[in-house]
């Protein structure tokens, strides 16, 4: 494909816990190995020599200076009040001035949100954007969210999630009438905060939604719902939790496979690695930013280059499927009832 036919990806490069080196290989791996032109948002100093140390690198990725950074300790939208150069702030402006069709970052959620939301604008009925997560197994997987860009929430927030959540699985999964869920302490409709209690009357009543009602924290691995609202605070401790488990289970089995023989090892290995793969998040890439007008793609603050290089993937397929547009259409006929 000649490269002007070619998903531009705006790169915050230095966004994260190991930025910005982490992220210049992850481009140059995404541009290598996947063909996908990369845009990187930062320093020019910096970033040019990091790609000077490189034979021949220096030429193949495109450096938009970007003088300033935001924190990881930073507060969200007041970050980036004022601060036009900042890159999380230049990446989303290079989306909607057309040079890139989606921005990924690994750095601050709040102020690519905020970064994202001001230069994009939110989608039609939806008040706040919401970070989708999908989670293990890949055989029945399961989309959460918010997983953190909203800490509070009131009801109408989480119908809103519902709405963008249901939209988002019909396209990623290919379900009619995603079954969607309200993560809560028990099944019933009067456990749980007054928010849970509110929101559960909000999505009973709400048509376009397939409300299956109430689950617990352990239902997220099971098949009962394509879909799990919650407000971020709680998801994201989900998603924390989630990760610490399957990066706790990687380790031990590694552990135990090293007091294998050989023999004993090679039946296994081939499921094992399979899991393995399945619960690395690096696998998966970011998680979209849903319910603004454009491709936000919030990788893990602690994304090394095959994270990053999987992100800026999810990216551009989520333009070359159309995203954007499909989501705001569903938004209208809701329940996934026109892919």
């Amino acid at each position: 494909m000649a490269d002007q036919e070619r998903v531009t990806v705006a790169l915050d490069a230095m966004g994260g816990d190991n930025a910005p080196e982490s992220n210049v290989s992850g481009a140059l791996e995404a541009q290598e190995e996947l063909g996908i032109n990369v845009l990187l948002v930062g320093d020019e100093a910096v970033l040019g020599g990091i790609l000077e140390t490189r034979a021949g690198d220096r030429g193949r990725l495109e450096i938009l200076h970007a003088p300033d950074t935001v924190d990881m300790g930073e507060e969200g939208a007041f970050a980036i009040k004022n601060r036009e150069g900042a890159s999380v702030v230049v990446a989303a402006e290079a989306v909607r001035r057309g040079r890139a069709q989606a921005m990924v970052s690994a750095g601050n959620t709040g102020a690519a949100m905020a970064a994202a939301f001001f230069s994009w604008g939110r989608m039609k009925g939806i008040r706040r954007p919401a970070v989708a997560v999908v989670l293990p197994p890949a055989q029945s997987p399961t989309l959460l969210l918010d997983a953190g860009a909203n800490s509070d929430c009131r009801p109408e927030h989480l119908r809103q999630f519902a709405l963008l959540g249901s939209a988002y699985a019909s396209l990623r999964f290919e379900k009619n009438a995603p079954r969607v869920g309200l993560l809560n302490i028990g099944a019933e409709e009067t456990k749980g905060s007054e928010l849970a209690r509110e929101a559960f009357h909000l999505l009973s009543s709400e048509a376009r939604i397939n409300f299956v009602g109430n689950l617990e924290g352990r239902d997220l691995a099971s098949d009962r719902a394509d879909v799990v609202v919650t407000d971020g605070f709680t998801g994201n401790i989900t998603l924390k939790v989630i990760e610490g488990v399957a990066s706790m289970i990687t380790h031990r089995l590694l552990e135990n496979l090293g007091a294998l023989r050989e023999e004993e090892l090679q039946p296994v290995l081939p499921a094992l690695l399979g899991l393995r793969r399945e619960l690395d998040y690096r696998a998966i890439g970011g998680a979209p930013l849903l319910g603004v007008k454009g491709v936000c793609i919030i990788a893990h603050g602690s994304s090394d280059n095959t994270a990053v290089k999987n992100s800026i993937r999810v990216a551009a397929e989520a333009v070359e499927a159309g995203l954007v547009e499909k989501t705001e259409r569903l938004l209208v006929t809701g329940r996934g009832g026109d892919r």
